[in-house]
């Protein structure tokens, strides 16, 4: 499970590989990296970055291969970029390796090398199990090679990760539960969720230009991944990103044209969810309308999320129950995705919600 004690090291692999296009995909953009890394390169970039981490146990340093279609390239190739982070590994440097690919691009011939170097994490991009709308994403594969590369990796005993897009061509809210339901039963031992945006350099730009395609508004696309991340939450799955990480290129002024970009989506989405738990309990468990001063305890890293992003639920509640002041007080007990109402204008109460209830 990734925490503060996770370090990641990212080494992108862009446009490798992979023998589609997909339509919103441009991964030169997408990592930030137009050159193909050597496996010199990824000595010099670990050793670069263990520099700057602290050792000691309970301390996960992982080499993580993102980008492009790891297990597609040429098996030299595969070997070469693999090899300085099994090395490392076997010293002790780093504790884990990951990479992360496309499902058509699984075999046993392929988990026979990945295993031989170390590698313990396969995140699959996905992206969805309805096979029209792969159809219309151009993925150039089905929901059954989905089935069988999980299939093979869980016989391998590795550790699996999927990726899912949400609002893609032809894509509906209930295509998207779907495509969460499915791959919850599928029991990933991590998940991440990205919304779909229009970059520059892409079929999608074109279809979008031409009309063709509309993508998520920003409030949409929220309030769509919080019900997945309910979803996933409520089968212990741990959604380990929401939103594409933000970057010189993957921002409204760099190659984004449209679709529901932020550089703190993961925030609103979780602000969301807050917003539906706090409205849940003043409304329907306390039973008021107005509210001067409410106290809540949460978990301290999620008091942001608490309050909403730009304080955006308190102003949500002062228009809706006449809000003035929401205090946070953090609360080490408590679960992340947890808050409890101690306190409504002076009064002691004691109003306990965790988001997988919602």
């Amino acid at each position: 499970m990734m925490n503060k004690l996770h370090y990641i090291i990212p080494v992108f692999v862009p446009d490798l590989g992979c023998p589609h296009r997909c339509v919103f995909c441009n991964q030169k953009k997408i990592t930030g990296m137009e050159n193909v890394p050597d496996g010199s390169e990824v000595r010099g970039k670990i050793k670069s970055y263990l520099e700057t981490m602290p050792r000691g146990d309970g301390i996960v340093r992982e080499v993580a291969f993102y980008g492009g279609s790891f297990t597609a390239v040429d098996k030299d190739l595969q070997k070469e970029l693999l090899k300085p982070a099994y090395e490392f590994m076997v010293k002790g440097d780093i504790n884990r390796i990951r990479v992360s690919t496309r499902p058509d691009a699984i075999s046993e011939e392929i988990l026979v090398l990945l295993s031989g170097y170390g590698v313990a994490t396969v995140e699959l991009g996905v992206q969805s199990m309805d096979d029209e709308v792969l159809w219309q994403a151009g993925r150039g594969h089905t929901s059954r090679d989905v089935l069988r590369a999980v299939a093979l990796i869980r016989s391998w005993g590795l550790e699996l990760g999927l990726q899912m897009m949400v609002g893609l061509p032809g894509a509906t809210e209930a295509r998207d539960i779907y495509t969460a339901s499915e791959l919850t039963a599928l029991a990933p031992d991590l998940v991440r969720i990205y919304p779909c945006l229009v970059l520059k350099g892409t079929r999608l730009a074109e279809l979008y230009a031409q009309g063709k395609y509309q993508p998520l508004e920003l409030e949409e696309a929220v309030l769509r991944c919080k019900k997945l991340l309910v979803m996933f939450e409520k089968e212990g799955i741990n959604v380990i990103r929401i939103g594409l990480q933000p970057s010189e290129q993957i921002n409204l002024r760099g190659d984004v044209i449209a679709g529901p970009y932020h550089p703190a989506f993961r925030e609103l989405v979780e602000s969301a969810a807050s917003r539906d738990m706090l409205e849940h309990l003043l409304l329907e468990v306390a039973g008021i309308s107005q509210a001067r001063e409410i106290v809540a305890e949460v978990p301290e890293q999620d008091i942001s999320v608490i309050r909403g992003h730009s304080a955006g639920n308190v102003k949500y509640f002062a228009r809706k129950l006449g809000l003035e002041r929401l205090i946070t007080r953090p609360n080490s007990t408590m679960a992340r995705g947890s808050l409890k109402i101690v306190e409504i204008d002076g009064q002691e109460v004691s109003y306990l919600m965790h988001r997988t209830e919602l």
